[in-house]
């Protein structure tokens, strides 16, 4: 499985007889799980939606946004109980608007569901811990 290292955005090929959360970066040697949302900008995005093989789950995000807040630590714990099976990342629209644009994104929080590249589903609005991992699941 290809997997995009969130520290450096190089790839990296996990084996499958290797447990993939003990998986380091080749390029350096950070750990590629680390149970917390990954930031992503617009070259890192590509990065991950597109050339990674795990799912991964975008959360559309604004500073000024109070749901948006509010989704924070719900994105932090749905990461420790997700990963590896799923990489969750946040892009802030404000920071990267042709990307937001680009997936017609017009309230947030909007979080989309991506899977070599295609969306998969998309949800928008503030959810809780156990409303976004039932919703996860459902798509997954």
């Amino acid at each position: 499985m290809l997997t995009v290292c969130p520290q450096c955005q190089s790839v990296n090929r996990l084996p499958e007889q290797k447990p993939a959360l003990e998986g380091k970066c080749g390029r350096c040697k950070g750990a590629l799980f680390q149970g917390q949302p990954v930031e992503l900008t617009a070259e890192s995005f590509e990065k991950h939606v597109a050339r990674g093989e795990l799912p991964v789950l975008v959360d559309f995000w604004a500073e000024w946004c109070g749901p948006c807040k509010m989704m924070a630590p719900v994105l932090e714990q749905a990461a420790k109980r997700l990963e590896p099976r799923l990489r969750i990342a946040k892009l802030e629209t404000d920071r990267q608007p042709e990307i937001s644009g680009r997936f017609g994104i017009r309230s947030i929080p909007t979080l989309i569901l991506f899977r070599q590249g295609r969306e998969q589903a998309r949800v928008s609005g503030a959810l809780n811990l156990g409303q976004l991992l039932a919703w996860v699941e459902q798509h997954l």
